[in-house]
């Protein structure tokens, strides 16, 4: 398994779990010097990342790129796959495609999170799984191109109301026209919502293709109370080889939870 960490580069999710903020310039010496294997960015559109001067950066840390989010989609233009308006889902759609894209150049697959939206409001849960689905499938098959998946994240209940477990969204996927979407399995969401994670990673399997290195308060692995070595075994047994990716909290600071984060991550997968 490879390490690593969180960068944000949209002012409107200012406040939330990304542990460096702004900078992508500062954030890659960080991680670089802390020993992490890539980063996980989250731009403010794809127009915001320039593949070239990205990989260029990356390259003179000896850091990938593990994904890259698409977030600010929603809280920065409220898109939404799933929005009753359909000229909503067409720009959304046009917004992850785009991401897809700059990421796919990296190496990298994209991140469908706050994107996914909720049924509601008039819109029915079968109504926005269908165009949840639709979307999903065409998004998968422009990532192929690039030979990495789409990653989807199932939220916990208080984001959205689609899909809050590995297992339902796992079947949701298998009946998708692409193979090609996998599983964003979020350790914070799914100590919510799971009964046990340890299982759900086992049951979830092969799509389990990015893993967000969370603990139960969305700190830095080891500031809370979830017991890892249940997880960790269970990521062993599915032969998970991917990221484990932090998406925390800023706390105390932000070198403080990307250093503790590191020290978890040695500690897990030297055992």
């Amino acid at each position: 398994m490879k390490s690593a960490v969180t960068i944000s580069l949209v002012p409107e999710a200012r406040g939330g779990p990304f542990v460096f903020w702004d900078d992508l310039v500062a954030g890659c010496a960080h991680a670089a010097e802390l020993g992490f294997d890539a980063v996980e960015i989250f731009p403010a559109g794809a127009d915001a990342l320039d593949a070239a001067d990205v990989a260029k950066l990356l390259g003179a840390h000896g850091l990938k790129c593990a994904a890259v989010g698409t977030g600010a989609g929603w809280v920065g233009h409220k898109l939404r796959l799933t929005d009753p308006d359909a000229a909503v889902r067409r720009r959304a759609v046009e917004f992850v495609g785009q991401i897809i894209d700059a990421a796919g150049t990296l190496g990298a697959p994209a991140i469908i999170g706050s994107m996914q939206g909720r049924w509601g409001d008039g819109v029915t849960r079968e109504q926005a799984l269908d165009w949840l689905g639709e979307a999903l499938g065409t998004l998968a098959e422009g990532a192929v191109r690039y030979r990495v998946p789409l990653l989807y994240e199932p939220l916990n209940r208080y984001e959205t109301n689609l899909f809050n477990r590995q297992g339902e969204a796992a079947r949701f996927l298998r009946t998708l026209r692409s193979p090609n979407v996998r599983l964003l399995c979020d350790l914070f969401h799914m100590g919510i919502e799971e009964f046990s994670i340890a299982d759900a990673l086992r049951a979830a399997g092969p799509l389990v293709a990015h893993v967000h290195f969370a603990d139960s308060n969305r700190q830095a692995i080891g500031w809370g109370h979830t017991d890892m070595a249940p997880i960790m075994a269970a990521l062993r047994e599915v032969d998970y080889a991917g990221y484990l990716s932090a998406e925390v909290l800023p706390l105390p600071d932000s070198v403080s939870a990307a250093r503790q984060t590191m020290e978890s991550f040695r500690r897990w997968t030297a055992t």
